[in-house]
């Protein structure tokens, strides 16, 4: 109930964001507002999230491989109706036949054996659904734990907890081919993705502390690059930073 509130709210806010007449992608909704929200992730991130995330990197790495995998193959769920809605067949194909293989053979997700018979799918949203579409990203926010976003990408992320099969039987607590679930479910494996990115991004993340005269602009600029690469299917920067699906 909680969620449904808190979706039709954003929804509100984003349309009218959306509704406001000359906004581009390089301005801002309220930069001071996402400022301070900025700077409030960064301090949730350096009291809870990088503990944690160094403490995952500490796990065996069949451990650490295993949920990266089974995290990974729950967020190529959404890649299937995403790769339907946009017309790419190819990138559906192999969505699908990456869940059907990784979910039986590689035991529900933990194992990777889709990978090494050359499925690799791209991970698709509502929001690069709309960006292929031609819808422009609208103007850049930051959300509070979720981090940055654009007009379009948040109303992408209201859209993926309905077509979302993960979030079907979870968030919407309903059945499917007699699975399901509960919120619980959903947030433990989206914290744990949460967690397996960050884990990743170790390096990355200090480096760019580091060397960032304004890292609230880095984070935005690297974001929307990200976001405009994802609409594109482009591979460019994927071996410098890992999937920010997750």
């Amino acid at each position: 109930m909680m969620f449904k509130k808190f979706a039709r709210s954003l929804y509100f806010l984003v349309f009218l964001l959306l509704a406001s007449t000359q906004v581009k992608a390089t301005e801002e909704c309220f930069e001071g507002v996402s400022r301070s929200i900025f700077k409030f992730n960064m301090a949730f991130d350096n009291a809870i999230l990088e503990p944690v995330a160094k403490g995952f990197n500490k796990l065996p790495k069949p451990i650490k491989n295993g949920t990266g995998n089974f995290t990974s193959n729950i967020a190529t769920l959404l890649s299937i109706p995403n790769s339907l809605l946009q017309g790419n067949f190819r990138e559906f194909g192999h969505a699908t036949g990456s869940v059907i293989i990784n979910t039986t053979v590689g035991v529900l997700g933990f194992l990777n054996p889709a990978e090494k018979v050359g499925l690799k799918p791209h991970m698709e949203d509502v929001g690069q659904t709309l960006g292929s579409y031609g819808i422009g990203p609208g103007c850049y926010f930051v959300l509070p734990i979720l981090g940055p976003t654009t007009a379009r990408d948040s109303i992408g992320l209201i859209a993926d907890s309905f077509i979302d099969p993960f979030a079907h039987i979870t968030l919407q607590e309903k059945e499917l081919f007699g699975i399901s679930g509960n919120s619980l479910d959903y947030f433990s494996v989206k914290g744990t993705a949460a967690i397996d990115f960050r884990s990743d991004n170790i390096t990355n993340f200090d480096s760019l502390e580091k060397n960032s005269i304004d890292l609230y602009s880095s984070f935005k600029s690297i974001y929307l690059q990200d976001r405009e690469n994802k609409i594109k299917n482009s591979t460019i920067d994927d071996e410098d930073w890992s999937n920010l699906d997750n």
